[in-house]
């Protein structure tokens, strides 16, 4: 027997009927974006002085695990708001925990990409030792990682990604799931696409200084205007040429960077190996 069809919305496609959900569960997304405000409260205190800069070292798994998923939380809820609104009001049963589910779903996809991230900088420091230092291939790293995130926001994966997140309506109705581990599944596979979507736009993130609340602050201020703002070619080349010029700059003056953490500019030498434990 087929599960019953969520209960239709009115608006088209795009970001329509996600805006016309978020006036219907005002107060849903209002959580959510109180969540992302002690996400951001929370990162600040725990990230303070800690910015090395690009390659900035991650720690032990459980202190970077849970650094990340509160960031992922601060960065993605205020443009995930929509998405979630949109999926509560079409679950036709009114189960209070179908939105946290879906919620906690989309932030199991993300932790998944920070376990990704964090293997691949191990196996790389492990195996090349210091080669991440700014002082040896660290510099060139991280202007090829914002060049290739700035090619990426060009390519057609890239917008493929982006549509679901900006059309969340076609993929919850194709995706649809009953129940709390429908909710889960829901959540978790609308964070894949968000992932494929902003994966580049994170990976300029460890290239400038993961533990830097400013470029925290700019990526996830990248996302949410790719993700929301009506005019989506101009966010997607408005981002490719944010991502461009800061590659440039880093490969060819990285003191013009504003609130870039140059390893080594005051004096003090390179950076410490990836994977050091926090202070």
């Amino acid at each position: 027997m087929s599960a019953p069809a969520p209960e239709r919305v009115p608006g088209g496609g795009g970001l329509a009927p996600a805006l016309a959900a978020v006036r219907a569960r005002s107060g849903l997304v209002a959580a959510l974006f109180v969540l992302a405000g002690v996400g951001w409260w929370w990162t600040v205190r725990r990230m303070e002085g800690m910015d090395g800069g690009p390659w900035t070292a991650l720690g032990t798994l459980g202190w970077f695990l849970s650094v990340w998923v509160v960031m992922t939380a601060a960065m993605m809820f205020p443009s995930v708001a929509p998405t979630v609104a949109l999926y509560s009001r079409m679950t036709r049963r009114r189960s209070p925990l179908s939105p946290p589910l879906f919620v906690a779903g989309y932030l199991l996809a993300w932790t998944a990409a920070g376990l990704l991230a964090f293997a691949l900088l191990t196996i790389v420091t492990r195996a090349a030792g210091d080669v991440l230092a700014w002082d040896r291939a660290g510099r060139w790293v991280a202007g090829a990682t914002l060049l290739v995130a700035a090619v990426y926001e060009l390519t057609p994966l890239k917008d493929v990604c982006l549509g679901r997140c900006r059309s969340p309506l076609g993929y919850l109705l194709g995706s649809w799931r009953e129940g709390r581990w429908g909710a889960l599944r829901m959540g978790a596979g609308h964070g894949a696409w968000c992932v494929g979507c902003c994966w580049a736009l994170m990976a300029a993130l460890f290239a400038l200084g993961v533990m830097s609340v400013v470029w925290m602050a700019v990526v996830a201020a990248l996302i949410a205007v790719e993700k929301t703002l009506p005019w989506r070619r101009v966010a997607t080349w408005g981002t490719t040429a944010v991502l461009l010029t800061l590659g440039l700059l880093v490969l060819t003056a990285p003191q013009a960077v504003p609130a870039l953490t140059v390893p080594g500019a005051d004096g003090t030498g390179g950076m410490e190996p990836m994977g050091a434990a926090p202070p």
